[in-house]
Parts: structure tokens; sequence; C-alpha cells
């Protein structure tokens, strides 16, 4: 219970991945002014103006917060399921080419670890592609030299790398490596990965418009300028410290919003997209490692066959 106490006070008063750097200023500045206009009614200036909390009721103000919250939230929500999808479709993809594609010549299996490591390649430049990073050292082990290097000067990575993958497919059912069926299949798997892709730009390229955020701050900016004024007479000198609170919960929303729209950098709140990829470089390492029981079957057969 203790333990739990503890975890729970650190929360509270953790600053990594809140909001607090960016609304402090913001804070002080409504506590400063609640004071100053506690002062000014301390010294019988007319400044007790109650009739000014009709000008922007609570309620419109709190409904403003709460739709750019969600709307915030639902990108940050749509991201992550397109990047659980990526996920999904290139584990499925890896299996299927390890296990469906036959190995005729000797340079297959290495062909095939190649393809493997194009996938991983594809959730790797998704993400520099999503933060607007050029092609680094991070890809230059995922693909051949030739590769990266034509990588470094494409507009669009991530596409490149998945026309990669569907050339090898389309080599394959060519040598009879694979069946219609198959090829069915993982190009369908393909496609998905560039439809996620797609729907991560829209999220990246699609910001809130810029007349709603504007006007959103204009009216937090004047409810915490006439607040004051409103419960100054029923609260004295603890009127800054009442606006300060004011401020930093509603500010607090709206930079929670701003936090979380865009979820594919580098905050605390962002998606951690770094781990993901490791994630899936692990997952490829693994399964390369692995005999498929198809083909160790085929392996031992031809091992055992009679020898003339």
């Amino acid at each position: 219970m203790k333990a739990k106490t503890l975890r729970w006070l650190g929360a509270i008063l953790q600053l990594k991945g809140s909001v607090m750097k960016s609304i402090y200023r913001h804070i002080l500045w409504c506590g400063a002014f609640g004071f100053l206009i506690s002062l000014l009614y301390h010294f019988d200036k007319p400044v007790s103006q109650p009739i000014l909390g009709s000008v922007i009721p609570s309620i419109v103000l709190g409904l403003l917060l709460v739709f750019r919250t969600n709307t915030a939230y639902e990108r940050f929500w749509e991201g992550r399921k397109c990047w659980g999808s990526i996920v999904n479709n290139v584990r499925n993809l890896a299996r299927q080419i390890w296990v469906s594609v036959e190995e005729i010549s000797p340079e297959d299996k290495e062909n095939k670890i190649t393809a493997l490591n194009l996938l991983a390649a594809f959730a790797v430049t998704t993400k520099l592609h999503l933060r607007g990073e050029a092609v680094n050292r991070e890809l230059e082990d995922l693909m051949p030299s030739t590769k990266y290097r034509k990588l470094k000067i494409m507009n669009n990575p991530p596409i490149e790398v998945a026309f990669w993958i569907g050339d090898y497919l389309q080599q394959q059912y060519n040598r009879n490596c694979l069946n219609s069926y198959q090829l069915t299949s993982m190009q369908e798997l393909l496609n998905n990965l560039v439809d996620n892709l797609g729907a991560c730009e829209r999220i990246l390229k699609t910001p809130m418009p810029l007349a709603y955020a504007i006007h959103l701050k204009q009216l937090l900016i004047l409810y915490c300028f006439l607040l004051p004024f409103q419960i100054v007479e029923s609260l004295g000198w603890w009127t800054g410290l009442i606006s300060a609170l004011v401020g930093f919960t509603v500010f607090g929303i709206e930079a929670i919003g701003l936090e979380i729209e865009n979820p594919f950098g580098y905050d605390a709140n962002d998606l951690p997209l770094d781990a993901i990829c490791e994630t899936m470089k692990r997952n490829i390492d693994d399964l390369i490692t692995l005999t498929p029981n198809a083909r160790s079957h085929q392996d031992s057969s031809i091992h055992h066959l009679p020898s003339n």
C-alpha cells in the first residue's frame, strides 16, 4: 500500500511527459494578474464585476476544450492503430515469404533474408519519413549498398522499399517459386503496408484547422483575463491562487491536445516508434533462425536418396 502511494505521489510530481513546461508561464501570468486585481480591490478600486461571468460561459469553453482534446486523441489513437497494423502485416508477410517461397538455387535463401530485412527497412523508412528525417545508417544493415544509395535520393523512401519487396515477390512467381494464390495473399499484405503509410501521412499533413486553434487560444486568454474580476469580491486575497489554478486547468487541457495531435515525434507522449521498429527487427531475426518443417523434410529426403 505504501509503495502504491509513493508511485501515486511520484506520478503527480513527475515533470517528464507533463505539459507543465509549456504552460507554466501562462499559470504565472494568471496568478500575477489575479493578485493585482485583489490588490486593487483591497484599495477599494471598482474592479469587482461579477456580471463578466456571462461573457464566456464556462460550459461553452469546456465543450470547446473537450472537442479539442478528443480530436487530438483520435489522431493519436489512429496513428497507433496504423502502426499496430504495420507490425502485424510485416510479421505475416515475413512468415509467408520464409515458409512459402521455394529455394531452388543456393542463393535463394540469401535473397529471402534480404527480402525479410526489407520489411524491417519499410518500418524504419516509414518512421523516418513521418519525422521528416533523411535516410540514415539505421538502414545500412538492412539492405544491399546499392539499394541504400538509391534510397538516399528518393522523395518517399517507404514507397521505394515496398516496390522492391513487390518486385521480389513477382520474380519468385515468375520462377515458379510461388503460386498465384500465395502471390495474391502476399501482395495484399504489402498493399496493407502502403495503406497504413498513407493513413499516417494523412494524420501528419492534416493539422487542426488554424482558425479553430486561434479562436480557442483567444477565448482562453479572454476567459482567464475576465475571471479575477468575477471572483475577487468573494475570494479577496485568494483570487491570484484560484486564477492560477484555473489557468493550469484550461491551458493544460489545450496543451495536451497540442502534445498528442502529432504522435510521430520524439516527445514523451508520442508513439514509441523506435521501440516498435526494434521489435520488428528482432521478430525477423528470430524468424530467420527457424527452418520450416516442409523444407527440413525435403532436405532430409534428398540427403537419404540412394546413390547409384
